[in-house]
């Protein structure tokens, strides 16, 4: 069963590209990363999945439900944390929250205070005197506070220091395990890996790749190290498959896919002084299908 189906959603702002003809489907109890650069269309298209925006054509529906006809049902079930987060600056945290959980017919008194503690969040400080991480940290307990199914994160670990991300990554976990459905959209590719199911690839409004975070750590791509005993040139551009390749000195270095006997046979009639293969990073693996779509 899906929590969100998107079909053919297209934004225009005026004449300028949001996104196009967007096809998305996100598995109820996953944890979906949605990667792109800035100003690739991730905002985009979440806040017209929230009925912020309206679309210019397509249809996108969650829980099953229509997000336009049905807008105000959803979203009792939605948290949404937004990239940037703007408060009433002369509230106390405490009654910004209080304010909030007014929207839900729930009691979420100790929800609050469990997630303040966790994220060692002072209730009584006022928002004025809150730095931006700390900021962020009211914007995670007032997108959690009413226990919603599907949360809905657009850059959420921006402000927060390392240690406050662990505990992040650990609720965020946590609630995953509890049934709830995560939509985490970020440009920052490791905490895709430590934490997604599966990931689209956006690019310039459009999707260039879906596919389960398994089967992309998986794909058959290595990252060569090689250092020659002497000073030779190597005959790696001939090879079909190799990617980002770079020589100084006596030490090439690339990305390759593929049959690894054309690599072999190369090496077999070189001296090398060392070898390294490793895992190439999802970084590197973005780059890639950015690249071949150039």
């Amino acid at each position: 069963m899906n929590t969100i189906e998107i079909r053919g959603l297209t934004k225009y702002y005026g004449k300028n590209r949001g996104v196009e003809d967007i096809h998305l489907d996100v598995r109820e109890g996953e944890i979906f990363g949605f990667i792109g650069p800035n100003g690739a269309g991730k905002s985009t298209t979440i806040r017209t999945m929230l009925n912020l925006i309206f679309p210019t054509n397509g249809e996108i529906r969650i829980f099953g439900k229509d997000s336009r006809k049905d807008s105000e049902a959803i979203a009792r079930d939605i948290g949404y944390l937004p990239s940037e987060v703007f408060y009433y600056d002369d509230m106390s945290v405490s009654d910004l929250l209080k304010y909030s959980a007014s929207f839900y017919k729930k009691d979420c008194t100790k929800r609050i205070r469990e997630l303040s503690t966790l994220l060692e969040l002072d209730l009584n400080r006022k928002i004025e005197d809150l730095s931006y991480g700390n900021r962020k940290k009211v914007g995670i307990v007032q997108g959690l506070l009413h226990d919603p199914k599907l949360i809905i994160l657009d850059e959420p670990t921006s402000g927060l220091d390392p240690l406050m991300q662990q505990k992040f990554f650990h609720l965020l976990q946590e609630e995953n395990r509890r049934g709830k459905t995560i939509f985490f959209s970020s440009h920052i590719l490791s905490e895709v890996q430590k934490l997604c199911h599966r990931v689209a690839i956006i690019k310039d409004g459009a999707i260039i790749k879906v596919q389960d975070m398994a089967s992309l750590k998986e794909e058959t791509y290595k990252r060569f190290t090689l250092e020659t005993t002497e000073d030779v040139t190597l005959p790696l551009g001939e090879v079909s498959g190799i990617s980002d390749l770079t020589h100084h000195d006596r030490t090439y270095s690339f990305i390759y896919k593929g049959d690894v006997n054309p690599i072999t046979r190369i090496l077999g009639k070189t001296d090398l002084k060392d070898i390294l293969i490793e895992e190439p990073t999802l970084e590197e693996i973005f780059l890639h299908y950015y690249e071949k779509e150039e």
